[in-house]
């Protein structure tokens, strides 16, 4: 059985599919890793969200904290979503390419939701945000075709 997994697992890699337009786990339909979008504009922070207080969005399941957040989202949720789907903003900016985001690492500019793989990558998208959001701004329309 292992065998017949890593085989799997490697001819799956081999092949470059098409990113869905909002990122989820591996094996999970969870937005933003469980988190809730709305906390990072009223909390100012990452909470993590409740099976109590779900929604589906763009095919993907997005929890909450409390009833008052997801009633928030269902109302206005692109106001909510994070840009660029959840996915890393630097990597769409950068690499033209998708990269998960860590929901510990993120941004709200103007109004908008960014979220970054990691530290030292959200530091390099701070560096210059402007011009990533712009070039971001531009890659994103390709990529999710």
């Amino acid at each position: 059985m292992k065998i017949v997994f890593s085989v799997l697992l490697f001819v799956v890699s081999q092949f470059s599919f098409a990113a869905d337009a909002i990122s989820t786990g591996f094996l999970s339909n969870k937005a933003v890793s469980g988190y809730d979008t709305v906390a990072y504009f009223t909390e100012n922070r990452p909470v993590k969200g409740s099976n109590k207080y779900k929604a589906e969005y763009q095919g993907a399941d997005w929890y909450f904290s409390s009833q008052e957040h997801l009633n928030l989202f269902k109302a206005e949720p692109e106001k909510y979503a994070p840009q660029f789907g959840g996915y890393c903003a630097w990597a769409i900016s950068a690499q033209n390419d998708f990269a998960s985001s860590d929901p510990e690492q993120w941004a709200i500019v103007e109004g908008k939701l960014y979220l970054n793989y990691n530290q030292s990558v959200k530091e390099k998208w701070d560096a210059d945000r402007a011009l990533h959001i712009q070039q971001a701004d531009k890659n994103w329309p390709n990529l999710i075709k």
